[in-house]
């Protein structure tokens, strides 16, 4: 079975991760949508993320010994903890957790996809998100839309070319977030 590459972020109505102040406060998740993004997590054999996004999910590597952390975050934390992380920067000298570097991003791809592990693999930063589908090696879109319009930022979507998709699964939250899963037509 070979391995799908899944980009699942928040995003703002307008299709944007971050605003123009690189802000991106307004997706911080109810519990109800925590809960669905821990589900999400659960199916993941592994995380390939740029370095901001490995940077804002350091916290989560030491999270679960925090006391104050609600059961259902402790469980989030002790899932992303055990996940293999493969961060990709130009920056960094070296990565702490269940995390190594990585170098090219499409033999890292296939390397993985011809591995027999579980799980997908999840691809999460929006300049490496675009830079997989830039080689057309993003098997699914799981957007989480918010009900914010952000007005300019990083976009979620990064082509410059029609992609076919076929939705897969919706779902609308209390909140009136939506989640919404499309898988590339090839």
């Amino acid at each position: 079975m070979v391995r799908h590459v899944t980009y699942a972020m928040g995003m703002s109505l307008d299709g944007y991760i971050a605003g123009p102040d690189g802000r991106f406060d307004w997706s911080a998740p109810d519990d109800e949508v925590f809960a669905f993004c821990t589900d999400q997590i659960r199916a993941v054999g592994t995380h390939l993320m740029g370095r901001r996004l490995y940077e804002t999910m350091l916290y989560w590597e030491t999270a679960e010994d925090n006391p104050a952390l609600s059961p259902l975050e402790r469980e989030f934390a002790v899932l992303w903890k055990r996940i293999p992380k493969v961060v990709f920067s130009t920056t960094l000298a070296s990565v702490e957790g269940n995390a190594r570097l990585g170098s090219g991003l499409a033999e890292e791809i296939e390397r993985l996809r011809a591995d027999s592990g579980a799980g997908d693999i999840a691809i999460g930063g929006a300049t490496l998100a675009h830079e997989a589908a830039a080689m057309d090696l993003i098997d699914e879109y799981q957007p989480r839309i918010h009900p914010v319009l952000a007005g300019g930022g990083t976009p979620f979507f990064p082509h410059q070319r029609q992609v076919r998709l076929d939705l897969v699964e919706s779902r609308i939250f209390d909140s009136q977030v939506v989640c919404l899963r499309y898988r590339v037509l090839r």
